[in-house]
């Protein structure tokens, strides 16, 4: 009887064993392959228990590398890389053989936005939107300067909180987020602008849809083949105090016929649409929603700034843009964040896409598989890429302005 038990009793124990053990664990979860890069196996598919991975917040977007496993398995090396790969083959050709990442400024928390690379000046364009409110100067990055410097400008007239711009035809243009009727001493309403890189000189090209304020103009992209500007149109400068109207339209995005003056709205289902870009042949434009990052519209509440729900909308969306570059249909997800909103959105000239999503910025392929990531140790709001071959990426956001050097090159601007 005694055997018996214990018999019975190591039974016990040997199937408490075998339903306890965890099978199919990614091992190694990651590896060194590279000066600052790390591979992640697999995706890390299967993460020893128990493991666990803080929401992110507004103030503290979080990485993979900030996943904690109680067994003790560190991700301290992920999370202090600057090039996280998941893809091995097509990540590592991306950064090349001496890909490098480089912290050049150290600028306020403000948002920094709308960078615009003007090849004939070796110079970037771009944004500060608040605090303080009324900012007026933009800043620029002399790129003949050995290292390059940042410096102040202001345009004529000035431009009140670009948050979205791009170079076509010899011109930056702007989506200037900011609505005031007393910044710089005059009044100036959400539009779309031009900014002449020689002259100096800015001009509106279109302020209203029928009488209506626009709530934002977040992000805008030229179709390479129509030259209509395409824009995204969320309700962030309401949220953030960089307009003194309320809301008056839906969150959309929009399309701007320079020829004719008209503008048509090219998709109203978006929560809050924000970054925008075409694929380099123009039969795809990819929007993101970022309506994780949001507040009420009621002007009871007042300007209520833009907490993050995790559970919202973080999202890229593919469209397909009809051959005559007027239309977008057949909408769907390809990429769910991984880390905080999408925010900036752009194509590189091989058709992958990049997007800001809070400390650094995510390489997907065009059906939205995750290749790689740059990690930053600020939130990345926007970027451009600079140079001869375009090779150099330009990242700007919430306290600093970082350069990458990569073999991954951008689009050319007309």
């Amino acid at each position: 009887m005694h055997s018996s038990l214990s018999a019975r009793g190591s039974i016990w124990l040997l199937f408490a064993s075998f339903v306890h053990s965890q099978t199919g664990v990614t091992n190694p979860i990651s590896e060194k392959c590279g000066s600052s890069v790390v591979c992640i196996n697999r995706y890390a598919n299967v993460l020893p228990y128990h493991f666990f991975r803080n929401v992110s917040t507004s103030d503290a977007p979080t990485t993979f590398g900030d996943t904690t496993i109680v067994n003790g398995t560190s991700l301290d090396h992920v999370k202090s890389a600057d090039f996280i790969v998941f893809d091995k083959e097509r990540g590592l050709e991306v950064l090349g053989s001496k890909p490098s990442y480089e912290y050049m400024f150290s600028v306020s928390d403000a948002v920094h936005e709308a960078p615009v690379y003007v090849a004939s000046q070796n110079k970037l364009y771009l944004s500060q939107l608040a605090p303080p409110p009324g900012y007026l100067p933009q800043l620029v990055v002399d790129l003949n300067q050995d290292p390059p410097t940042l410096s102040e400008f202001l345009s004529d007239p000035p431009v009140y909180a670009p948050n979205g711009g791009t170079f076509y035809d010899g011109k930056v243009i702007w989506g200037a987020s900011g609505g005031n009727n007393s910044v710089g001493g005059s009044e100036q309403r959400i539009s779309l602008r031009t900014l002449d890189p020689q002259t100096n000189k800015t001009t509106s090209l279109v302020n209203n849809y029928f009488g209506f304020y626009f709530n934002t103009i977040d992000d805008l992209i030229v179709h390479p083949k129509t030259g209509d500007v395409w824009f995204t149109d969320p309700q962030y400068s309401w949220f953030n105090a960089l307009t003194d109207t309320p809301p008056q339209l839906p969150s959309a995005s929009y399309r701007y016929n320079s020829t004719s003056g008209a503008v048509f709205v090219v998709d109203d289902t978006i929560s809050q649409p924000n970054g925008i870009a075409f694929s380099p042949d123009g039969l795809i434009v990819y929007i993101t929603d970022s309506g994780s990052v949001s507040g009420p519209v009621d002007p009871k509440y007042g300007h209520p700034g833009t907490p993050f729900n995790a559970t919202g909308h973080r999202t890229i969306y593919a469209f397909d843009v009809s051959k005559d570059g007027t239309k977008a249909s057949n909408k769907r997800a390809i990429y769910l964040s991984a880390g905080y909103v999408p925010d900036g959105l752009k194509v590189a000239a091989n058709g992958y896409i990049v997007a800001g999503t809070g400390r650094g910025v995510d390489i997907l392929d065009p059906v939205g598989q995750l290749l790689l990531t740059v990690q930053t140790n600020y939130t990345v709001q926007n970027f451009a890429w600079t140079g001869p071959e375009l090779k150099t990426l330009w990242l700007m956001g919430q306290g600093g302005i970082s350069k990458v050097e990569w073999d991954l090159a951008g689009q050319r601007l007309k």
